[in-house]
């Protein structure tokens, strides 16, 4: 990662998983929400769609780690070289990337083989964080202040996110749970990003003094704004899957449209009673 690429790919990687959690997070329980059985989404489809989400997370962890091990002069399996550790902060990232890679093999393992229970994703998820956070707690020693508060924030967001994934795995099924780690996933992601910009700035960009403290004063309030910007991502999300959702159900199935608001107006009733 001791690059802009190196920051943007994970940024990236987070940025979309939980862009697409957030989605399916939405999707799940506004299809629960309608009981309609015309609906297309079922359990079946679901488990699918987790054995396509671990493919594609065992796929992410390995790109990072071959990105990581053979690109711009990356250790290249070597641990210990000609009398000292060779590369520790890229084996640093490789191990993040393997741990996030074994989540990946539980979502596949959980959505082939029904014996094992589906809590299994949410225990790996918080384990691969709560590894991450840790990681990048002892990443930054010996460096200037910027540098040192920018992965600073993201340890932050990191162990927040594992300690929200660990209520999931508790509680089962919460959309409030659920929602709050997406937006820390879509949190983490930008930032990584942040990070990149900060540290690594691109061609013609002037370069940050790592050791201004007024620089540190505004990461504190841009880190606010990206976290902003992931409750509008989620918002929109809810909006647009909401009315698809009540979209297809008409196109679907209109004969039991009427039953359905009549339904709602119901249980609005009984509750204001």
């Amino acid at each position: 990662m001791g690059s802009f690429r190196g920051h943007a790919l994970p940024g990236t990687y987070f940025f979309l998983m939980g862009l697409w959690w957030s989605i399916k997070y939405i999707l799940k329980y506004v299809s629960k929400k309608q009981k309609r059985t015309c609906y297309p989404s079922s359990k079946i489809s679901f488990q699918r769609v987790e054995l396509v989400e671990g493919i594609i997370i065992v796929l992410m962890a390995l790109s990072g780690i071959g990105g990581e091990q053979f690109l711009n002069g990356g250790p290249s399996l070597i641990l210990y070289k000609e009398g000292q550790w060779n590369q520790l902060n890229g084996w640093h990232h490789c191990t993040m990337y393997f741990f996030f890679g074994l989540l990946g093999v539980a979502k596949i393992v959980c959505s082939t083989i029904n014996s094992i229970p589906g809590s299994l994703v949410k225990l790996m998820m918080s384990n691969a964080l709560f590894v991450e956070g840790f990681i990048f707690y002892n990443h930054t020693h010996g460096r200037e202040m910027l540098d040192i508060f920018v992965h600073q924030m993201l340890v932050l967001v990191v162990m927040l996110t594992g300690l929200v994934t660990f209520l999931e795995f508790l509680t089962r099924s919460n959309v409030l749970l659920e929602l709050l780690s997406t937006s820390l996933f879509l949190l983490q992601g930008t930032w990584f990003w942040q990070i990149g910009f900060v540290l690594y700035p691109l061609s013609g960009s002037p370069k940050w003094d790592l050791n201004d403290h007024g620089n540190r004063m505004f990461l504190t309030i841009c880190f606010c704004w990206h976290y902003a910007l992931a409750y509008m991502i989620i918002g929109v999300n809810c909006i647009f899957v909401t009315w698809l959702v009540k979209w297809k159900l008409r196109r679907l199935c209109p004969s039991e449209v009427g039953l359905l608001k009549n339904t709602e107006r119901e249980q609005e009733s009984e509750e204001e009673v």
